[in-house]
């Protein structure tokens, strides 16, 4: 039992380095693909890799035909409008600010579950919560040091929203299937809705640099494939709420990785914003 959870817990450190540094794959990839191009890339190369995995460990990939529509409103919601903002904002931003703009999602959820199940929270995720939006308006605000775009940060908004609509839409799901098995069509379905945004921006395929390619295979079998995998056995052996912990360090790997690798620097504002809003989430977090 303890190896298991010794395991679960690399695991979950090794999956919040991965999603981390996607954050500067993406601002890195997006220098040559269009921001949906790059999405179609990742989820062909995550379906194939999650396709041969199911193969493996032999998890059936049929779905009830009466669970289509909703696996289709998830996959459209989770992956295709979500990566539509994310790329959007990260293009516009820096990594650093995208990611702990990203990082606010499980607080967002926590208080759209307050607000909609009307919820009693306690005192100390109230705190978090409250924090966790300081922090997040404190890292917008203009700095000296920090080219930003408003147009950007409402990409990010519309990407936080858009996961946490994912996640109540894909509940109802979750105990009917293996979580591969919703994952992998949510990525098939997810990449399909890609198809239409990548054909408006024309990318041109050929001449592509080493960088970008890699930058962007990255994200395919280790952000995406790897990555998802990871955090399902995370998820089965430590449960929801250990596994969030996680989730929290995801903003830190990427404002390290972001100064250390591209030498992004967040302003004195930011910086004060950023550990509030970290601090934020693990308070809010911490109900569990």
């Amino acid at each position: 039992m303890r190896q298991r959870q010794g395991a679960a817990t690399l695991f979950g450190v090794t999956v919040a380095v991965i999603w981390g540094m996607t954050f500067l794959s993406i601002k890195v990839a997006l220098r040559e693909f269009g921001p949906m191009s790059l999405s179609l890339f990742r989820f062909v190369i995550a379906s194939i890799l999650l396709a041969l995995l199911m193969v493996i460990t032999r998890i059936k990939f049929r779905v009830a035909w009466r669970d289509v529509p909703l696996l289709s409103l998830s996959s459209i919601v989770g992956v295709t409008l979500y990566f539509y903002f994310e790329n959007n904002g990260i293009m516009r931003l820096t990594a650093s600010e995208s990611s702990l703009i990203i990082g606010a999602i499980p607080v967002v959820t926590l208080l759209v579950e307050i607000l909609l199940f009307r919820t009693r929270p306690p005192r100390l995720v109230v705190v978090g919560i409250i924090l966790s939006f300081v922090g997040v308006a404190l890292i917008v605000l203009r700095s000296e040091s920090a080219t930003t775009s408003p147009l950007g940060y409402l990409f990010m908004a519309g990407a936080v929203l858009s996961w946490v609509a994912y996640g109540f839409i894909t509940k109802p799901l979750s105990g009917r299937y293996p979580m591969l098995t919703i994952t992998f069509w949510q990525m098939v379905i997810g990449a399909i809705g890609c198809i239409p945004f990548a054909a408006v921006e024309r990318q041109v395929w050929t001449g592509l640099s080493a960088t970008a390619l890699l930058n962007a295979a990255f994200l395919g079998i280790l952000g995406s494939a790897l990555g998802y995998w990871l955090y399902i056995i995370v998820l089965e052996r430590l449960g929801p709420g250990r596994s969030s912990g996680f989730i929290n360090l995801i903003p830190v790997v990427s404002v390290a990785a972001s100064y250390v690798i591209l030498g992004e620097r967040l302003g004195l504002l930011q910086i004060i914003g950023a550990v509030i809003a970290v601090t934020g989430v693990y308070l809010a977090s911490s109900r569990v």
